[in-house]
């Protein structure tokens, strides 16, 4: 990575590298391997720091986004948004698969989505968009339960992810800064 923008080879393996977090999750929950996905997330992000080089950045956002993650899933579970069947169930209220989930979104947002931390108009777009198909897809493979049907899951999910990703990739830029590693120059300016 040189200073200020990820590689080429570097976002292609980011992008390869969280679909198969992502997948290995979902699937793996869904088929009642609940820590096959957070097991795969821990490799990955292992192989994630090895290519980094702001590693003290990367694992304090992967934290952050760990616990925000956690917090908004499980708010959204007690509120009967979505819930997990009984072979997905491992933590309460989220779980710890979606939690790897979260870490798993997180290593892109230095990487292959750099390029929100220029707006968070952008960001909160992407949200609203990204986030209900992934939660949908969740329901498709089994991976998720829509107790109050999948439109109202689409919506909340929508609402939250409008709001979570532009809050995520500020929290990366700030982070950015507290560990002494700023965003790359091209992102700093643009908000909107």
């Amino acid at each position: 990575m040189t200073a200020g923008k990820p590689s080429l080879p570097l976002i292609l393996w980011n992008i390869v590298s969280i679909n198969i977090g992502w997948f290995t999750c979902v699937l793996g929950a869904a088929n009642g391997y609940i820590w096959l996905g957070p097991l795969v997330v821990a490799v990955l992000v292992a192989i994630h720091l090895k290519l980094i080089p702001a590693r003290r950045r990367e694992l304090a956002t992967l934290a952050a986004a760990a616990l925000f993650g956690y917090a908004i899933d499980s708010a959204m579970v007690l509120a009967g948004v979505f819930d997990f069947p009984a072979q997905a169930r491992v933590g309460a209220p989220s779980t710890v698969w979606m939690v790897a989930l979260w870490v798993n979104f997180a290593m892109a947002l230095n990487v292959a989505l750099h390029w929100l931390q220029r707006s968070y108009l952008l960001a909160a777009l992407l949200g609203a968009v990204g986030g209900p198909m992934a939660y949908f897809s969740g329901t498709q493979f089994g991976g998720l339960l829509a107790p109050e049907g999948v439109a109202v899951l689409i919506g909340a999910v929508a609402v939250q992810w409008a709001i979570a990703t532009p809050l995520v990739v500020a929290g990366a830029a700030r982070i950015g800064r507290w560990a002494g590693q700023p965003v790359p120059a091209e992102a700093t300016g643009a908000r909107g």
